[in-house]
Formats: structure tokens, sequence, C-alpha cells
């Protein structure tokens, strides 16, 4: 039975974690939780899975949760720092990092640290900080297993081919709810409209960046990272059907593919379970219903934000660091109306002109560099178009 630390349970990822967990209790155990802000689902869950340890971010709601398990033998525990310390408990087999943003930088770093087999949902670690990311998985043997659908299509495309030469990875985007719109039209469009999704139910954040395309601009710089390849043999597909959920052309011109019904459980099972796969109910994919799989390019014009990520991850050093913190920013201004879509790109690229730029950051490098663009972003916020 594998012990398993969620970082993030009350998100999507955790949520949908914690329906396999259900499903299959022979093979994993909750060992434990954590949440940022959501107190109410955390106790529930605690209540529900009876994990060891149950951690909260946010000190404010302690009491609040410790108070409502206080009949439980479980530890709880508040703060930033209790999240490292959980993931290091020798305990815990795999840590399932499903926390948004860079928030999941730091309990990361301390689980890879502690020699823990990483079940990756939060992409903005690799983002930020993916050459010291992979570097430390190979010195404490750390196997990073994805979880984003795309980028576990890639390794279950690459399972069994050993050392054969990638041409090209093939990463799909649905294109979001906006992907028939013209620019003017994009002007105008508001965060109600940003946040309903064609086909995936997921957290606020990651879906406006679905709308942006910023997010498939990260998962781009997040294959970079785990499968070795440059950006340039990094091709998106425009795929709205999402069934293709990612491709892999090897040099010899031959492209494997995995396909499935849109259900993020997959994934995370595959992450957990690997190399095995087990049982997993729910809906099969029945070729016989498909009656067209559609496959566009992607228009930098009307999507600046995967342009800007690409041209971040040419740069390198801090500047993909730069534009995950002004991103954070930005995206949370728009869904509180204080800045038009538009405005979201104008104020990434301002960012990356005025940012300080270091070619290679250390980890402090990467605190200051994020502390430094929330600052700069949420002034620009005010004014977006200057």
């Amino acid at each position: 039975m594998k012990k398993l630390a969620i970082l993030g349970s009350t998100g999507s990822i955790g949520t949908q974690t914690l329906d396999i967990v259900r499903e299959h209790p022979e093979a994993y155990q909750t060992y434990a939780l954590t949440a940022c802000n959501n107190a109410e689902l955390l106790i529930a869950q605690a209540r529900e899975f009876r994990p060891e340890v149950v951690v909260i971010a946010n000190e404010a709601h302690y009491a609040t949760v410790r108070d409502a398990l206080a009949d439980l033998p479980m530890k709880v525990f508040a703060g930033a720092d209790a999240l490292c310390d959980v993931v290091r408990m020798s305990e815990v087999d795999v840590v399932l990092t499903a926390m948004v943003g860079f928030s999941g930088l730091r309990p990361t770093i301390a689980a890879i640290e502690a020699g823990k087999n990483i079940a990756l949902a939060n992409k903005e670690t690799l983002v930020v900080a993916g050459e010291l990311i992979t570097r430390l998985a190979v010195e404490h043997r750390v196997a990073i297993l994805p979880v984003d659908s795309e980028h576990s299509a890639i390794f279950q495309c690459l399972v069994g081919e050993g050392g054969n030469a990638i041409d090209k990875i093939l990463l799909t985007a649905s294109g979001g709810p906006f992907r028939k719109f013209i620019l003017p039209e994009m002007a105008g469009v508001t965060a109600a409209q940003a946040l309903c999704h064609p086909n995936w139910e997921m957290g606020a954040k990651i879906t406006i960046d679905s709308a942006t395309m910023m997010n498939k601009g990260f998962e781009m710089i997040e294959a970079k990272w785990l499968f070795g390849v440059m950006p340039e043999q990094i091709e998106v597909v425009v795929h709205p059907e999402s069934i293709v959920h990612s491709a892999v052309q090897f040099a010899d011109g031959a492209v494997k593919a995995q396909l499935g019904v849109p259900d993020m459980r997959l994934p995370i099972q595959y992450a957990l379970s690997f190399p095995q796969r087990e049982v997993l109910s729910g809906e099969r994919l029945d070729l016989f219903a498909l009656r067209n799989l559609t496959f566009e390019r992607p228009d930098f014009d009307r999507f600046d934000c995967l342009r800007i990520a690409y041209e971040a991850a040419e740069i390198g050093g801090n500047m993909p660091c730069v534009v995950n913190a002004a991103n954070e920013v930005v995206n949370l201004a728009f869904r509180q109306n204080r800045i038009g879509y538009l405005d979201i790109a104008r104020c990434i690229r301002r960012a990356m002109a005025e940012a300080t730029f270091c070619k290679q950051p250390t980890l402090d490098d990467y605190f200051a560099s994020d502390a430094e663009v929330r600052r700069l972003v949420a002034a620009y916020c005010d004014a977006p178009s200057a």
C-alpha cells in the first residue's frame, strides 16, 4: 500500500485523487492532506479518509480545522513550513503536488530532497525552476511522474521506447472558449466567459490560463524539462475534441498518441500506479461514436501568451519565473475584473522588459524574482494600458 501526501487535496486534482483512493482503498492510504484556504472541505476529507496528518497552509484557519478534528487521532498543523515538514515524513511514499502556482515550489523541493517520488500536477514548479528541479531529482534518485493529461500522454507514449530519439512532441490543446474569436472580439471578453471551458472541469486559475493559452505555454516549458527536448521540438496542436491527449513523433517518422475521454482521473491514477495499470471506472472511448477529430495550428497573434512562453523558454534563466509570477498576478486581476483580457499579455510583456534578469539563478534568485515581479505587476494592474 502506497502512503500518499496530497498537497492541495481540496482542489480539482486533489479531489479526483481522492476518488481514486476511494476506488482502490487496498492500494492507497492518505497519510497527509493539505489545503490552503478551504477549511470546510479539508475537514470533511479528513473525517472521511482519516489521514495521520492534516495541514492548513493559511494559519488564519488553523483553529477552525484543529477544533473540528479534535475528536480524531490525527495531527493538525498550519503554515507554509508545515507543508515542507509533512513531505519529509518517513512514512510518506509518494507526494502528489496539486497546489496552484509558485507556492508549490518549496514543498516539492523538500519532497525531492527527502527522496520521495513526485506525482507532479503543479506545472509551475518546472516552469519556474526546471533546471534545478530536474538536477535535484537525478541527485536524489527521485521519479517525477507527470499528472497533467498531456504530459501523462507523452510519458505513456515513451514507455518502452528506451533511448529512441524523439523527433518532436505534439502537445495538444483544446483551444479554450475563444478558439474561434477574432482579436477585436477578444478585447471585450469577460472572466465569466473565460471560466467556461468547453471540455475540462478545472480550478479557476488554470481555466483562465487555458483561455489565454498560457497554460499550454507552461506545459511546453514543463515538457522541455520532463522529456529533455528543446522548445522547437514541441509543436502545439489545437485539438478541440480533447480525445488525443498528446503524441510523440520519433526519428523514423512514426507517431504514437494516447487517446481517451477527457477524464483527469486516468493520468492521476497512472502516475500513482506506474508501471502498473489499475482498473478505473468511468466512461470508455468509443471510436465508432467519433464523427471527426480536428487539428489546427495555434494562432500566436490572437494568443500572445503562448508566444510569450516560447520566448521565455528561449531566453532561459529566470525569465520563465518572471512570466509565471506576472501571470499569476494578472490572472487574478482579470478574474476580479480589474483588467481586461488583452491586458493580461500586455502586463506580462512589460514585466519581462522591466524585471531583473538573471541568467543562472539560484533558488534564492527565484524567490527574489517572484517577489519583485509581483510588486511590479500589481502596480501595472492599476493602469494596464500604460
